[in-house]
């Protein structure tokens, strides 16, 4: 791929791995609007991509210039840094030499996987995400708003939850601009939020009662295991716990020149989809 500074790849498509889901599809949404190719790359896709099958990776990157790297479930799981560090191999030596990579802020095992990507040659953007607002309306905890409590393991932990718009204009930036190659940009929201305060948020946007209730990680292990999710996501809640990520960081700010979205805005406009209406 050929680009000048600050210019966006119209002749190959870029690849958006796991582009059905939270930040992937906002991504692809962006992209589309530009009048830019690009292939989603999901197990229900054309030509199907799948982490856990190496066989479906060269036919996903065949004509493509440019990478969004999402790994599911999570880069901190076993065997995440070896599929990312063979499949950006993979991508380099096919000609797809942007890399845009999601990892996450405070995860070692999420630094392995961004070390494995640059190690590949790649003209590589690294993007550390906060936990996602959208949590609370597109997956996990989805549920457990409905039911108007969040029953979690995060004790009196802060997280700075970052928008998960934020997060795929970030990243849209990165792959269609390359002054952001070789950065690695940390997103947060603009505030520190409890759970407590993330509850008082949701009540007010919802005009229901919604609260929070600390568990133990054990009980919510099993509360994981009773639903068929996997046991190692209630590990992921150390990355609050130990307060590593209890600080805003600036990366929204440094990729797009303005601030990152709050909170409270991302549950008005949520409130008024009727997501949360039950």
């Amino acid at each position: 791929m050929t680009t000048q500074r600050g210019t966006e790849p119209t002749d190959r498509k870029t690849l958006v791995i796991g582009g059905t889901g939270k930040t992937g599809r906002r991504v692809v949404e962006r992209l589309a609007v530009r009048g830019l190719p690009v292939r989603v790359g999901s197990r229900s896709g054309e030509p199907p991509f799948d982490w856990e099958d190496p066989g479906t990776w060269e036919p996903a990157l065949d004509g493509i210039a440019a990478v969004y790297v999402t790994y599911h479930p999570d880069l901190a799981f076993p065997g995440a840094a070896e599929a990312v560090g063979a499949f950006a191999e993979l991508a380099v030596r096919e000609g797809a030499r942007r890399l845009v990579l999601l990892s996450g802020r405070g995860e070692e095992g999420a630094v392995r996987s961004e070390d494995r990507l640059k190690a590949s040659g790649a003209d590589w953007t690294v993007v550390r995400a906060s936990w996602f607002a959208q949590n609370f309306s597109e997956s996990f905890f989805l549920e457990p708003v409905l039911a108007g409590e969040l029953a979690l393991p995060t004790a009196d932990a802060v997280e700075p939850f970052v928008d998960a718009d934020d997060i795929a204009d970030v990243v849209t930036a990165a792959l269609t601009d390359d002054r952001h190659t070789g950065r690695t940009y940390e997103v947060s929201g603009p505030r520190l939020l409890s759970l407590h305060d993330v509850a008082a948020e949701l009540s007010g946007a919802t005009g229901r009662e919604i609260r929070y209730a600390p568990v133990s990680l054990d009980d919510y292990r099993q509360t994981l295991a009773e639903n068929g999710l996997p046991a190692e996501f209630a590990d992921l809640f150390h990355l609050l716990l130990d307060g590593r990520n209890a600080t805003v960081t600036q990366g929204v700010q440094e990729a797009l020149g303005r601030p990152p979205l709050d909170f409270a805005e991302f549950a008005g406009k949520t409130a008024a989809t009727g997501v949360w209406s039950g």
